[in-house]
């Protein structure tokens, strides 16, 4: 079949046609359309690699970056016959880095405390609610992610950038993915390094790490728990951060199985425990915990390397502890330690640790965007 292409916005980014013939790959490099001298593009697939009912979309390397239309709504799947010899389909716009994100679906943003109390620590810490935008107007409950380092997660003016985390949120609103609440906890900024790291060592003299885990299970979940309807059961909670704030999530969901079963764990600094004698504890049933890893080949202090390991010795383990791991392991080639990248990390991991029903991935990939289970913000590997 002949694929021809128009698009109103052209820029120098190349296009992909992905689908439920590759997986919904949206950067396979198989399917990279041709540019033609008039500004569109061509591609021709054998009909031998096609089902006999196509659905397909054009996305300009990733789903941050698929097409939408002109008022910047997600467009449904084109569908299309095998029979068909050729089909010629036009773009009006293109995402860009996730964006345009709607104001409508932007999360509620509650602050908890200016300075809730942390009696296993004696210190006190700002700590943020983001709740689903239509919180207030319906009784449902929610599952919980609490994530490490609020400053660099949502507020404008951080040092260091900022994830992004509520027009993230927005997104997964969109595409019917944002029944989630986020608590954000802030750093205790000169104490953190104590505070997320476990063992005393030359990085941290009177490390603190234990006492800051046991507070968020043993404090923080359940006031949590008694103000916002949530749902408390482990296979509703997450924990995650990046850098060393990845790091303590680890420790958090290995000291606290029975409280967390999601990890969201970006760029961890796994070279303060190079021989990942991590702390696991044997329970008297098994638990199952996903563990969503991601991590950038120009990051530097061997992170993929580290991390590959990491999975390796943690999927080893699983017949010395009552624990199972789930992994989802993306990496970017072009990642660096630095919060853009993981704000663009963040709806794919966020899709796949809460929102992924264990169905067939394949099946997954063929519905359809309006019925709100698109599958251009899931990960079907590591697509950038």
């Amino acid at each position: 079949m002949k694929f021809y292409l128009t698009t109103d916005e052209a820029d120098e980014r190349p296009v992909y046609i992905t689908g439920n013939f590759n997986n919904w790959d949206p950067r396979d490099t198989d399917y990279e359309m041709k540019p033609m001298e008039d500004g569109s593009y061509f591609l021709e697939i054998t009909d031998d690699i096609l089902p006999g009912k196509l659905e397909y979309k054009f996305t300009k390397g990733g789903w941050e970056n698929v097409e939408i239309d002109r008022y910047g709504n997600i467009t449904p799947n084109r569908k299309i016959g095998k029979g068909a010899q050729e089909t010629k389909d036009h773009v009006e716009k293109w995402r860009i880095n996730w964006g345009p994100f709607k104001k409508e679906f932007f999360p509620e943003i509650e602050l908890i405390s200016e300075k809730f109390y942390i009696p296993q620590l004696d210190k006190t810490r700002k700590v943020w609610a983001l709740l689903p935008y239509n919180y207030h107007k319906t009784d449902k409950s929610y599952p919980v992610l609490y994530l490490q380092d609020a400053q660099n997660l949502f507020n404008e003016g951080s040092a260091f950038g900022n994830w992004e985390i509520d027009k993230k949120m927005s997104i997964l609103a969109e595409y019917g993915r944002g029944d989630l609440i986020i608590i954000a906890i802030e750093n205790g900024n000169e104490h953190r390094i104590n505070e997320y790291i476990l063992e005393v060592s030359s990085l941290a003299k009177n490390a603190e790490g234990k006492k800051y885990v046991r507070f968020m299970a043993d404090t923080l979940k359940p006031y949590v728990d008694s103000v916002y309807r949530t749902k408390p059961e482990r296979e509703f909670t997450g924990i995650g951060g990046s850098s060393l704030g990845g790091l303590i999530s680890i420790y958090g969901g290995f000291l606290y199985p029975e409280v967390y079963s999601k990890l969201l764990i970006f760029s961890p600094s796994l070279w303060v425990n190079p021989d990942y004698d991590f702390p696991m504890m044997n329970f008297k049933y098994p638990y199952t915990t996903k563990v969503y890893m991601y991590g950038g080949e120009l990051e530097g202090s061997e992170m993929t390397e580290r991390m590959e390991e990491f999975q390796e010795r943690m999927d080893g383990s699983e017949n010395q502890y009552s624990v199972q791991f789930d992994f989802k392991m993306s990496i970017n080639p072009e990642g660096r330690h630095q919060e853009f990248f993981w704000s663009q990390e963040f709806p794919r991991a966020v899709e796949w640790l809460f929102f992924d029903t264990r169905e067939d991935p394949k099946e997954l990939a063929k519905k359809a965007e309006m019925e709100n289970i698109e599958s251009g913000v899931r990960s079907p590997k590591s697509e950038d």
